[in-house]
């Protein structure tokens, strides 16, 4: 046999093995709304109906993060690089599956929360204006110099949370989550409880005093 067919004969049965082989979970995924939803109804125990936290900050807005941002922190969890009691009993290899997770992130990514009231059609009934009231999502204005804040958030956050703090791929919003959850991861950061290499360098050399300022110019962006 000539080197010619050899080489025709071995690219011919790898092709074959290929296509013997077993789809990757990647190519064989597919959304499922419905999953999604029976997931939802145990994250709004603590995260809200919509997605929108709860328990002044304990429990974290989930409404609108980016996708990549969710599957992350959840993967996370499962893998035990991340703590949380309430966690750990939802989000491990045994109860969430991978397509769990990539359908309640998807789910979660497309909640919409305005932060104003929107203009209301007075042709609606009363139960239809209160669930259009009640998706609206606007965290308490703190006490600080936003100005200050706002020039921190620009030289140290801007990069990866957005110029509007909207968040981005693996990075989550900031603008229109709940101030004390913030304070808390930062801590959580400060203090080696989360580990990321990227958050240490951005906080090194901020002051308390800049992190009142930060949370108080990230409570008014999205008003």
């Amino acid at each position: 046999m000539s080197n010619r067919k050899q080489i025709v004969g071995f690219v011919i049965g790898l092709m074959a093995v290929a296509s013997m082989a077993p789809a990757t979970e990647a190519a064989d995924y597919e959304y499922d709304p419905y999953n999604a939803e029976d997931i939802m109804e145990l994250c709004a125990g603590c995260h809200g109906e919509y997605g929108q936290g709860g328990g002044d900050g304990e429990y974290p807005r989930l409404a609108g993060l980016p996708v990549k941002y969710l599957e992350d922190q959840l993967r996370a969890y499962i893998k035990g690089e991340r703590q949380g009691l309430v966690m750990v009993t939802y989000a491990n290899e045994r109860e969430m599956p991978d397509a769990d997770v990539r359908d309640i992130s998807r789910y979660m990514a497309e909640i919409e929360l305005p932060s104003k009231m929107p203009v209301i059609d007075q042709n609606l009934d009363s139960l239809e204006k209160l669930l259009i009231a009640s998706k609206v999502f606007n965290v308490p204005r703190l006490e600080g110099d936003t100005v200050l804040g706002g020039q921190i958030y620009n030289k140290q956050c801007k990069k990866c949370h957005g110029k509007e703090g909207a968040g981005r791929g693996k990075f989550p919003q900031l603008a229109g989550q709940f101030s004390d959850y913030i304070r808390l991861q930062i801590e959580d950061f400060r203090s080696g409880k989360r580990i990321n290499k990227q958050m240490d360098k951005y906080l090194v050399g901020l002051t308390d005093e800049d992190i009142d300022n930060l949370l108080a110019y990230l409570s008014v962006v999205d008003d």
